[in-house]
């Protein structure tokens, strides 16, 4: 297996999962649309519906972490970062996974193991409304998402190495952007002509792929 393909694999994982997490948010929407009418037409209010949205909330957002980072989405303060050439951003990037990511991750991983862990021995149920429901199994999503985002985190690595090999940050699993948007957009206006829709999307692109090498760590298409 090639390095750029190993690379791609580990990003087509964390992409399942991510998307897969944000599934998570209709069902939230869809229990919070459920109770609002309940409570406010039926005046017959749900005791452990805040757990549930909490719940729901919670594994989303731990789960969508592994794909956040594999699209490079994380927050950034990149008003230097994005004017370093990439050998130094990989660098950059290196000593960072090695002093904070690392062992917060592997922290994260283990404490979350053991606190699920404690909590499937107890049959735990939540004790923030009378006959909470039970909770080990989201607080089994702690050291799940941990591992999925140290997984991710062991790409990030490859790809700071390839990097400073190579002078360039090898390409990513692309996803839906937001320039995709604007594309299938023009191509069904009715009131841009062909030569100016052509020329719009490729100035588009022409922005997005320079932002993408100059502050994205090489977001390109496979």
């Amino acid at each position: 297996m090639t390095v750029q393909k190993f690379l791609l694999v580990i990003d087509q994982i964390s992409t399942w999962c991510g998307k897969a997490a944000a599934w998570l948010i209709i069902l939230l929407m869809a229990v919070v649309c459920v109770e609002v009418f309940k409570r406010y037409i039926m005046n017959m209010p749900t005791a452990w519906i805040f757990d549930l949205d909490n719940m729901l909330y919670g594994s989303a957002f731990m789960l969508c972490g592994a794909y956040t980072l594999a699209q490079n989405a994380h927050v950034r303060g990149d008003f230097l970062y994005s004017s370093m050439r990439p050998r130094m951003q990989a660098w950059l990037d290196i000593v960072l996974y090695a002093v904070f990511f690392i062992p917060g991750i592997a922290a994260l991983i283990y404490a979350g193991f053991d606190y699920a862990a404690d909590s499937w021995r107890i049959a735990e149920h939540s004790n923030v409304t009378a006959d909470g429901p039970p909770v080990y199994h989201f607080k089994t999503v702690i050291p799940v998402a941990g591992a999925l985002v140290m997984l991710q985190g062991v790409a990030e690595i490859v790809r700071c190495v390839v990097c400073l090999q190579t002078g360039k940050w090898p390409s990513r699993l692309r996803d839906v952007a937001e320039i995709d948007v604007i594309e299938q957009q023009l191509a069904h206006s009715e009131y841009v002509d062909e030569e100016s829709r052509k020329l719009a999307i490729e100035r588009a692109h022409e922005i997005d792929e320079s932002a993408r090498q100059r502050g994205m760590g090489g977001d390109l298409n496979t």
